[in-house]
C-alpha cells in the first residue's frame, strides 16, 4: 500500500482493513452500506414500536428495545469508519478516534452477551414457570437485569481498553485490521503482552462462554418443559423459537470467540476481519428479523400504529 511509518503522524493510526485485497474493497463497501441501513431502519423501528405499542410494554420487549439500542450503537461505532476506508485510498484515524471506538466497541458488544443471556433467562420463566412470569419478571427486576448488563459491558471495556492503551507501540502505526480492536492493537505492542492475553481470556471466559453456556442452559430446560407437555404444537413453535434465538447467538457468541479467545501469535488477520465483519455488522441486521419482524406481536402493532388493522 505504500504507507510507511515516516509518512505518518503520530496522532494518526493506518487502519489496513481489506488493502491487500482491492478486489473486494467495492463488494463490501455494497454489503456493509446496505447491511448498516437495513439495521438502523429494522432496529428503530422495534423502538419505535415497542414504545408506543401499549401491549408491547412487557419484559421481552423491554429487552429487545435494549438490544436494538445496543446494535445502533454497535455498528455505528465501527460501519462509519469503514465505510470511508472501503471508499479510497485514505485509511487513517486519529489515535483519539481510534481509543474512543475501543471503548465504545467492546463496551456495547460486551453489553450485548448479557442482554442477550437475560433474553434467554425470560423466555425460561416464560415457559417452565408461566404461573409465577409476572411476579418474578417484575419491572423493577428487568430493569436491574438491564442494568446490570450495561454496568458489566462498561467496565469491561474500561479495563481491557485501558490496559490495551497504554502498551508501548515503538512507532507502529499500522493495524492490521478495519477498526480499533483488542486484539488487532495488542499485536502493536512491542513488549511481551502475555499479561494482556490472560485478561482477554478471563474477559472471555466471563463474559462470552459463560453467558453462552447459560444461553443454552435456558433453552434446554425449555425444550424440556415443551416435550412433556406432548403438544406437537408447542413442541414446533418452542423448537422454531430457540432455533432462531440459538441462530443469532451462535453467530455472535460464536465468532467473538474465536476472536478474543484465540492465542495472538495464532491469529489468523484475515480470518480474524472477516469473523469481526460478521458479528459486527451483519449479526445485528439479522436480529430484527429473527427477534421481531418474524413475530406476530410485532406485526399486529405496526398494523395498529399504521391504523390498518382490521378490528
Amino acid at each position: 500500500m505504500g504507507w510507511s511509518n515516516s509518512t505518518v503522524d503520530d496522532g494518526y493510526l493506518v487502519l489496513l482493513g481489506f488493502s491487500d485485497q482491492p478486489q473486494l474493497e467495492f463488494i463490501l463497501f455494497v454489503v456493509v452500506l446496505v447491511s448498516y441501513l437495513l439495521t438502523i431502519v429494522g432496529n428503530s423501528a422495534i423502538i419505535l414500536i415497542s414504545r408506543l405499542d401499549v401491549k408491547l410494554h412487557t419484559p421481552m420487549y423491554f429487552f429487545l428495545t435494549n438490544l436494538s439500542l445496543l446494535d445502533l450503537g454497535f455498528t455505528t461505532s465501527a460501519v462509519p469508519q469503514l465505510l470511508w476506508n472501503l471508499k479510497g485510498p485514505a485509511k487513517t484515524i486519529t489515535w483519539t478516534g481510534c481509543a474512543i471506538q475501543l471503548y465504545v466497541f467492546l463496551a456495547l458488544g460486551s453489553t450485548e452477551c448479557v442482554i442477550l443471556t437475560v433474553m434467554a433467562f425470560d423466555r425460561y420463566v416464560a415457559v417452565c414457570k408461566p404461573l409465577n412470569y409476572t411476579t418474578i419478571m417484575h419491572p423493577s427486576f428487568c430493569k436491574a437485569l438491564a442494568g446490570l448488563a450495561w454496568v458489566s459491558g462498561i467496565l469491561n471495556s474500561l479495563l481491557l481498553v485501558t490496559t490495551t492503551l497504554r502498551l508501548p507501540r515503538c512507532g507502529h502505526h499500522h493495524v492490521d485490521h478495519f477498526l480499533c480492536e483488542v486484539p488487532a492493537m495488542v499485536k502493536l505492542a512491542c513488549v511481551d503482552t502475555h499479561t494482556n492475553e490472560v485478561q482477554l481470556f478471563v474477559a472471555t471466559l466471563v463474559l462470552l462462554l459463560i453467558p453462552m453456556l447459560l444461553i443454552l442452559l435456558s433453552y434446554g430446560l425449555i425444550v424440556q418443559a415443551v416435550v412433556k407437555l406432548k403438544s406437537v404444537q408447542a413442541w414446533r413453535k418452542a423448537l422454531g423459537t430457540c432455533g432462531s434465538h440459538l441462530i443469532v447467538v451462535s453467530f455472535f457468541f460464536g465468532t467473538g470467540s474465536v476472536i478474543y479467545i484465540k492465542p495472538q501469535k495464532y491469529y489468523g488477520y484475515v480470518d480474524g476481519k472477516f469473523l469481526t465483519l460478521f458479528y459486527g455488522v451483519l449479526t445485528p441486521t439479522l436480529n430484527p428479523l429473527i427477534y421481531t419482524l418474524r413475530n406476530k406481536d410485532v406485526k399486529g402493532a405496526m398494523r395498529r400504529l399504521l391504523r390498518i388493522d382490521k378490528n
